[in-house]
């Protein structure tokens, strides 16, 4: 069995005529139906059923007919990829991502890279933590941008970039036209926070921050992404702590303030295979850090004004 028998084979299946068959193989007619014939003797099997006036698939050509397409994508995929290597530096970088990376360069170090090294083929995979250490040691990507967890010991993970958290408030909200927000002030506030099954560390993390702090937040409302956590503030549904880039948002109705204390940081990681060492995984790195991974200069003015 070969390609060139596969894609013979697809084009008669698709078409069930064998002159159209032809006529979208370029070949003559006889010669498509003989090499038809010669592949399925070859297989033992009959793959069409064929009269002086149609032509239909057996069940064994139905089967066929699925693995034909797949392997034919496969080879035009390898095919694709060899060309693309003439280029320098090329392959395919399979990276699994949180959410909040949206806010911290990820799409600009996509398109950047992308247009410097058009060799090369990003696909990124919206993942929680613990999806991208399952599907690192998977292999299903090559690389992960996640929070902090526990990592297995063929998982390294390596901190890109770390940033304050800051206070979200209801822009309506009295402590809005605050410069800073004492921690203490918001001990009889709704919290909106996320639930600890999707981010037991962020989770452990806040609460913590809060219990030093004097007090237990009150946990009203749980969301599974940040956005949706400022989205629900803005609503006027409570308050949240979230982390510094999030006011890229640029939501009205929502207040991003420093906190008076910045002991409760956000940090990024890199997440790897152990052994790992892909030169082109490195060079996105690279151009991650420069778009997105720099600290936030003077946060505290900037972040005390209302997003307009």
């Amino acid at each position: 069995m070969d390609l060139k028998q596969l894609r013979y084979f697809v084009a008669v299946a698709e078409e069930l005529h064998f002159g159209r068959a032809a006529k979208r193989l370029f070949i003559s007619q006889p010669a498509l139906s003989f090499d038809i014939r010669k592949f399925e003797e070859q297989l033992g099997v009959q793959l069409l059923a064929r009269t002086n006036k149609t032509v239909s698939l057996t069940n064994a050509g139905q089967v066929l007919l699925g693995e034909a397409r797949r392997l034919l994508l496969q080879a035009n995929e390898a095919e694709r990829m060899t060309v693309r290597s003439a280029h320098g530096l090329a392959g395919r970088l399979r990276i699994g991502f949180v959410n909040s990376m949206l806010y911290r360069g990820m799409p600009q170090a996509v398109k950047r890279f992308e247009a410097d090294y058009p060799g090369v083929e990003i696909v990124l995979k919206e993942m929680n933590t613990s999806e991208q250490v399952h599907a690192i040691q998977r292999m299903q990507i090559d690389m992960g941008c996640a929070h902090w967890g526990n990592f297995p010991s063929d998982v390294i993970s390596t901190p890109i970039f770390s940033e304050p958290f800051l206070c979200c408030l209801p822009a309506v909200h009295p402590l809005a036209r605050k410069r800073k927000v004492d921690l203490r002030a918001l001990a009889q506030e709704p919290f909106i926070l996320f639930p600890r099954t999707v981010s037991p560390h962020y989770h452990d993390l806040i609460i913590a921050q809060c219990v030093g702090a004097g007090f237990s937040p009150l946990i009203r409302h749980e969301a599974r992404l940040w956005q949706t956590v400022v989205t629900m503030v803005g609503f006027g549904m409570g308050v949240a702590l979230v982390p510094y880039t999030l006011r890229q948002m640029q939501d009205p109705r929502v207040s991003f303030l420093p906190l008076m204390s910045e002991t409760l940081m956000s940090q990024v990681l890199l997440l790897r295979r152990s052994g790992d060492a892909e030169p082109v995984a490195d060079r996105f790195v690279e151009y991650l850090r420069d778009a997105g991974g720099k600290p936030p200069g003077n946060a505290h003015s900037s972040a005390s004004r209302r997003p307009s």
